[in-house]
């Protein structure tokens, strides 16, 4: 195991993998719970939506960890879900089976793109500066979601958004795993993200916030969603503009992710290019392939492995963590549930505060690079959108480098994206 994984090379070991991979998994357990729930509003039965979206996780993350030995996992898309369910479902009228079809064939676009080594090239094409913007973007993306969990942030019709009531016990349990998390960090303890979660929750035992609901069960039925996707009825509806946009979003979300992750990690090289990027692409898209042939919307990998990442995980054993503890999930739901959204969101925080140390690498005196990067890291939390803001970011490189009499430097993968980003920006 340590030789396949490389874990010497990599400064690491397999007590510290294990650790990452528990940490990784319990921040991005939440997607069991949330996801089911999403997809049942387009008419998919939440029980085989639950088993699929283990299934889907616990694959898509060994493909990750064992093709590319990389310490991300995945499971179905927060964003691409609603999409699924509330724009082709519900706002077009689409039936879940065809919007199935449209996720397998974009998949499969995905798929035939990466084995083709283009969006390896588009990847390595964005420069350093954006790269550093996307990490820490997607970090406060992260702390965003992080503090509207703690209860923190709320909606506010006024000012948009608004502090939230402090007096909330589970606020103040939040605010105190989030204290925990961070102090023992500063103090270098092993696992501190994980002692910070599972201590969060277990002081919700006795408030009444943390619902122990016992142990086992057998996990529900996987056949109202297998192999249900309708991809003759995607093709006879003609909906390329909704495969365009599956692709087009977990395009850009995943390479953000890899960006942000693998710098994270010090594991992209000096020059801003990912290291096996082609076998992390093959992951990300068979992931989705398979997702779809499960019955779940959109795989791709989760930036919450960030939080892993920090507790040292630096190979593909993280990512089989993961995945074992999400098969695992399937006879574990009700423990699995156990640990409420309080408890894990101040992970989010935490690991948002220290993604956002890549804008201290921006090249600061050339407005070309990091006015784009700080687009791109301010418009991803304020339009609640990895994808937008990545998009924007790559707009705004290439205009103001064309501005500036440089549009030479702009790689031909950014002109590339910029361009596909201006017309869904477009047609949205």
């Amino acid at each position: 195991m340590r030789d396949f994984f490389r874990l010497e090379a990599l400064g690491t070991s397999v007590r510290t993998e294990v650790m990452a991979g528990a940490t990784t998994f319990l921040t991005m357990a939440y997607i069991v719970i949330v996801n089911p729930g999403i997809l049942a509003a387009a008419g998919i039965d939440p029980g085989a939506a639950f088993v699929a979206t283990c299934l889907a996780a616990s694959i898509g993350s060994a493909m990750m960890g064992l093709l590319a030995n990389y310490p991300i996992a995945l499971a179905p898309g927060m964003g691409l879900n609603a999409y699924f369910a509330f724009g082709v479902v519900g706002g077009m009228g689409v039936s879940w089976q065809v919007a199935l079809g449209a996720v397998f064939l974009s998949g499969l676009v995905f798929l035939a793109v990466s084995v083709l080594r283009v969006r390896e090239w588009l990847v390595n094409g964005i420069p350093l500066s954006l790269k550093l913007g996307i990490a820490a973007g997607i970090g406060f993306f992260l702390g965003l979601i992080g503090l509207r969990g703690m209860g923190l942030v709320v909606a506010n019709p006024a000012t948009l958004v608004g502090l939230g009531k402090l007096s909330e016990p589970s606020t103040l349990l939040a605010v105190a795993g989030f204290l925990i998390i961070a102090g023992l960090s500063a103090r270098r303890v092993p696992g501190a993200i994980v002692i910070g979660i599972l201590a969060t929750a277990a002081l919700g035992l006795p408030l009444g916030l943390t619902h122990f609901q016992g142990i086992a069960s057998l996990p529900p039925s996987l056949a109202p969603t297998f192999l249900q996707m309708d991809i003759a009825g995607a093709l006879a509806l003609g909906i390329v503009g909704i495969v365009f946009t599956f692709f087009l979003v977990d395009l850009l979300d995943n390479a953000g992710t890899l960006i942000a992750t693998t710098h994270r990690a010090g594991l992209m090289r000096p020059d801003g290019s990912v290291p096996r990027l082609g076998q992390a692409l093959l992951a990300d898209s068979g992931g989705a392939v398979l997702g779809a042939a499960l019955g779940t919307s959109t795989t791709c990998s989760y930036i919450e492995s960030a939080a892993g990442i920090q507790a040292g995980g630096r190979s593909g054993l993280t990512a089989l963590v993961v995945a074992a503890l999400f098969l695992l999930t399937l006879f574990l739901a009700p423990l699995a549930s156990a640990i409420p959204g309080f408890a894990t969101a101040p992970a989010l925080v935490f690991v948002a505060c220290l993604m956002a140390q890549a804008l201290r690498d921006l090249p600061w005196e050339d407005a070309t690079d990091y006015v784009p990067a700080v687009i791109t890291a301010l418009a991803m939390p304020f339009t609640f959108s990895i994808a937008t803001g990545i998009g924007l970011g790559f707009i705004t490189h290439a205009v103001l480098k064309l501005a500036a009499g440089r549009g030479a430097e702009v790689h031909g993968a950014v002109w590339l994206v910029a361009a596909l980003c201006v017309a869904k920006f477009a047609l949205a």
